[in-house]
This record gives structure tokens, sequence and C-alpha cells, in this order.
């Protein structure tokens, strides 16, 4: 199905090259080490990744081999003028350009026919477009792993995802930061935080994660818990507007407590789908935000301990 450019889209991918930042190799390489297995034989795409600039295409033109690819494809973002793909088929050791009639945006026609013909989407979107990029994956039934901001967890749509299983957190990048390059025009009123000496800019941004459905060994690992609510039912206080206890530090989840509990929005880069259950996000049964004793809570997850029995 094609969609139509409309000047409303445009006009958000002008404001996308405000956020254009490129992500280092040694994140990637850390990160696509959990997939390795994935990629045989696969279509590969990065469809917001300029080959100039980006590390995801310079990683998988270097690894073709390595991981067993059948082709690796690359389109970028060209504001006015028309884009190109570059692909490398069956590990081939040029690369094959070819102009593209429109402006490489990842909802063109064009690219869209791409992504119809791929099977993995590996890259860094413009993390204001995030939600509808991840739109546009899950229509046209995409695997992939993407950088995006973790306050996206909070978006209904995308909760709703994480908490269904159909898509989860990567395993890099859990409670930690991330730099990336910035171009060399990054506004002077953004916070740089270094500058190498040939003079690249880069920043560092803390809440950004890495976001796939393909899947990995590590994220069915157990949280493991030691403390117990019995005994210790002070430290636990009830929510005011729904039948649950209240946890500030995933570390203190109780290992003997059955019911329904609270937990921090970070829950969810531990999430094993095997050990707990998502109920639902933030709001309690008056469709407003969780209370203790009147007082708002920060954002909540509330989850269910599968290995827990009454």
């Amino acid at each position: 199905m094609e969609k139509k450019i409309t000047n409303k889209y445009l006009h958000k991918a002008h404001e996308a090259k405000q956020d254009e930042f490129y992500t280092l190799l040694s994140d990637i390489e850390k990160e696509l080490g959990y997939y390795k297995e994935h990629f045989k034989g696969k279509i590969v795409f990065c469809n917001c990744d300029d080959p100039t600039e980006s590390n995801f295409w310079k990683y998988f033109a270097l690894n073709f081999r390595f991981l067993g690819l059948k082709k690796l494809i690359a389109t970028h973002y060209e504001e006015e003028k028309p884009s190109y793909k570059l692909e490398i088929v069956n590990g081939e050791s040029e690369a094959i350009r070819t102009e593209l009639k429109q402006n490489g945006d990842f909802r063109s026609p064009e690219c869209i026919e791409i992504l119809k013909e791929s099977d993995i989407v590996v890259t860094n979107p413009p993390f204001s477009l995030f939600r509808e990029y991840l739109a546009q994956l899950i229509e046209y039934d995409k695997k992939f792993i993407i950088l995006g901001n973790m306050n996206a967890v909070g978006y209904r749509d995308i909760f709703k995802m994480l908490a269904g299983n159909k898509i989860w957190l990567g395993h890099s990048l859990r409670g930690g930061g991330i730099e990336f390059r910035v171009p060399e025009d990054y506004p002077e009123n953004k916070t740089i935080n270094r500058v190498d000496k040939d003079g690249n800019k880069f920043v560092k941004m803390g809440n950004v994660r890495w976001f796939a459905n393909l899947d990995y060994k590590e994220r069915h690992e157990d949280l493991i818990l030691y403390k117990k609510y019995y005994g210790n039912e002070n430290e636990y206080p009830k929510y005011d507007n729904f039948n649950a206890i209240n946890v500030d530090r995933i570390k203190d989840i109780p290992m003997d407590y059955a019911e329904v509990l609270g937990v921090p929005i970070t829950f969810i880069e531990q999430y094993n789908p095997e050990q707990f259950d998502i109920i639902r996000f933030r709001k309690g049964n008056d469709d407003k935000d969780l209370t203790v004793n009147g007082e708002y809570t920060y954002s909540r997850i509330l989850i269910k301990n599968k290995r827990v029995t009454k």
C-alpha cells in the first residue's frame, strides 16, 4: 500500500534533520552481537543511513560474509533533491549505486518498495519520527533492531506491544547512556559532550535504548529477587486507586508476593515474559495516575510475578 508524501510529512522530515545523530560503530557492534544467528540468508535494510556517514552500513559491509547476508541496502533522506540507494549483493566487493526518483524519505513509495523486499531493518531513525517509523515496520511485518528514546515506552500503542511481547528492549544499553556524533551544523544551543582532535562533535544521551523484535537469549534470564514482602509490609504501601503495592526500586521487588505490584518504568529493560506478566501502565481503576496516600507516584508499570503462587 503506497502512501502519499504530504506537506505535513515533509515538514516533519525537515524537523527530523535537527535530530540527526550518527551511531558509533562500537555501540552497534556491542548490540548486534546478540543477534548474529538471525542474519544468515537475509536482506538487511538500513533506511535512514547515508553510507558515507553511517556506521550501520559499515558494520554490515565489513561483516557481510561473516553474517551470511544475502543483500545489504541503504537509503537516506535528502531534503531538496533525489537520493540514492546503495546495495551489496551476495558479498560482491563493489557496492551498486542506484539513483532514486524521490528523496529517500522512509515513507516514500520507492523506499516502501525496498522495505517490502527486505527481511530485517537496522538503523537509528529520527527520534522525532520514531512513533511513525515503528508503526510502518509493524504494518509491513518487518523484523528490526532500531534505536529510540526510552520515553516511547509510555506511548499507549508502543506500551501495548511491549506488554504483549510483540517488541522488546535490546540488551547493551540497559541503565546506561549512548554517545552520538552530530553534524558540523548541530545547533549551538544544544549540549556538546566533547569534540575530538578532528573537530567532530559528540553528544551523550542517557535516555536512548535499542528496540527490537528479534529474540536474544539474555532477555529470558530471570530477574534475581532477594527481598521478602511478608514481614516487611510497611515498606510496600498500597495504591489509593488500584489494588497493588508500590515498589520504588527494581531490586526491592519481593520474591514472595503473588499479587499485583507497581514498579519503575525501567523495569521494562529487565522484563522476562516467562517470569512476569505486565498488567497495565501508570493508571489506576479511576483512569487517573496511581497515587499513594494522595500523592502521585512516578510512572509505574503494574506487573505480576508468575513464579509466585498464593
